[in-house]
């Protein structure tokens, strides 16, 4: 019996080790976390994440199916209308995404991205010359936007070098 102590005991401690650094020699998650042994049932809040190309893909596909809805000043739901960043929130909120509420709070999370390494799903902010950003849209692709622009206006997709949003833009996100 003294031997089987030591050997618990050691595996015990490498069980614990190979869980703490997500390490597993069947693979794992994109997230990092081990992948069940198999035969094992995962349970709905253990599946893995989606990759982020899917994500983006589905957050952006969400912002888009909202085109036509109506501009509304701190709207945040389809059928009342959006506002700018009351759009954003909701495309990335269906997809168990948080993002903060206004123009201001979203511009200071995720990581900043050069103008011209825009991607699919990145936020980006628009503003007066010299002021902090007071609009808010999400790529669609390298040359458009999808937004809620403005009183009696609804969500459309527009082009971000337009002589109105070129000299506006304050810089772009990603959150994903």
């Amino acid at each position: 019996m003294p031997v089987r102590a030591p050997r618990l005991l050691v595996v015990s401690v490498l069980l614990a080790s190979a869980l703490a650094t997500g390490a597993c020699a069947t693979g794992g998650t994109a997230a990092g976390v081990p992948a069940p042994f198999p035969g094992a049932v995962v349970r709905a809040t253990e599946a893995p994440a989606p990759k982020a190309s899917a994500l983006v893909a589905t957050v952006v596909e969400t912002a888009l199916a909202q085109r036509g809805a109506p501009y509304r000043l701190g709207g945040t739901e389809p059928q009342k209308g959006f506002d700018c960043s009351g759009l954003v929130q909701f495309a990335f909120g269906q997809h168990d995404v948080d993002v903060p509420r206004t123009v201001a709070q979203q511009y200071l999370v995720g990581h900043t991205v050069d103008r011209r390494d825009l991607q699919r799903g990145d936020l980006v902010f628009f503003g007066p010359s010299g002021g902090p950003p007071t609009h808010v849209g999400i790529v669609v692709d390298s040359d458009s936007f999808v937004h809620a622009p403005d009183t009696g206006a609804v969500v459309r997709v527009e082009h971000l070098d337009t002589e109105y949003w070129r000299p506006r833009f304050r810089g772009a996100k990603r959150v994903i």
